[in-house]
C-alpha cells in the first residue's frame, strides 16, 4: 500500500473549510468543526504511536484497562449530547455502553473467530474501537430524541420513535452495503492483499455486530429508563 505524503494528505482537508465555512454561517459555531478536527488528529497521531506498544504487549490487564477508557469515554461523549447530565444518568448510559458493547466482544473474539488467546492486541482492540464508537453514534441519536420526544408524548411512544431514529443508519448501512459503499473495513483488506471473499466475511461479522451492539445499547438504555422512572 501506498505511503501518503503529508502534502497529499492535507488535500483532503480542503472540502472541510468548505463546510466549516457554510457551519458557521448558518450555526453562527466556528468553533465546533475547528476543533473536532484538531482533536481527531492529534487524538489519531497520539493512538498511532500507542498502538505501536500495544500491539507488542498480550498482557491482559493492558487490554481491559483499553476496554474500560473506551466505555467511559464513549459514554461520557454520549452524556454530552443530553440535557440531563446527572451522574445517575451517566450510570444509565455506561451500563447500557458496557453490556451491549461487551456482549458483541466477547461473542466475536470468543465464538466467530475464536481467538486462541482472549486478548490479541490486534484483534481486540480494533473491533473494541468499532463496537464502542457504533454504540457511542447510536445512543447519542436515541437519548436525544428520546428527550425530545418525552416533552409532548408518553414514555412508550417516545421510546418507540427514539429507538426507531438511532437504528436509521444502521439498518441503511446494511441496505447500502456492497451496492452504495464498500466499508473501511473490507477496503482496507482487499488493498492490503486480502482475497475478497475473505474480506466479505470480516465485513458481515462486522455489519451483523455493529447493528446489534446499537440496538442492544439502546434496548438496554430504555429498560433502564423505564425502570427507574416508574
Amino acid at each position: 500500500m501506498s505511503t501518503i505524503s503529508f502534502f497529499n494528505l492535507s488535500l483532503s482537508f480542503l472540502p472541510l473549510i468548505f463546510i466549516w465555512y457554510f457551519y458557521y454561517k448558518w450555526t453562527k459555531d466556528k468553533s465546533d468543526i475547528l476543533i473536532a478536527s484538531i482533536r481527531m488528529i492529534i487524538q489519531l497521531i497520539a493512538i498511532g504511536y500507542l498502538l505501536v506498544f500495544i500491539f507488542k504487549s498480550d498482557d491482559i490487564k493492558v487490554g481491559i484497562f483499553i476496554v474500560l477508557f473506551m466505555i467511559v469515554v464513549s459514554s461520557w461523549i454520549t452524556l454530552r449530547n443530553t440535557s440531563d447530565k446527572s451522574l445517575k444518568h451517566y450510570f444509565q448510559i455506561v451500563l447500557a455502553v458496557a453490556l451491549a458493547g461487551l456482549v458483541n466482544l466477547i461473542l466475536i473474539i470468543g465464538f466467530v473467530l475464536e481467538l486462541e488467546d482472549l486478548y490479541e492486541p490486534q484483534y481486540v482492540v480494533p473491533l473494541a474501537g468499532m463496537i464502542f464508537a457504533n454504540t457511542m453514534n447510536a445512543l447519542s441519536l436515541a437519548v436525544e430524541r428520546f428527550e425530545k420526544e418525552i416533552e409532548r408524548s408518553s414514555f412508550e411512544e417516545a421510546r418507540q420513535i427514539a429507538f426507531k431514529a438511532c437504528m436509521i443508519p444502521q439498518i441503511n448501512s446494511l441496505l447500502a452495503v456492497g451496492l452504495v459503499a464498500l466499508p473501511g473495513m473490507m477496503t482496507g483488506q482487499i488493498l492490503s492483499g486480502v482475497d475478497p471473499l475473505i474480506a466479505v466475511r470480516y465485513q458481515i461479522m462486522i455489519m451483523a455486530m455493529t447493528l446489534s451492539s446499537a440496538g442492544l445499547s439502546a434496548i438496554v438504555y430504555f429498560l433502564l429508563k423505564g425502570k427507574f422512572s416508574k
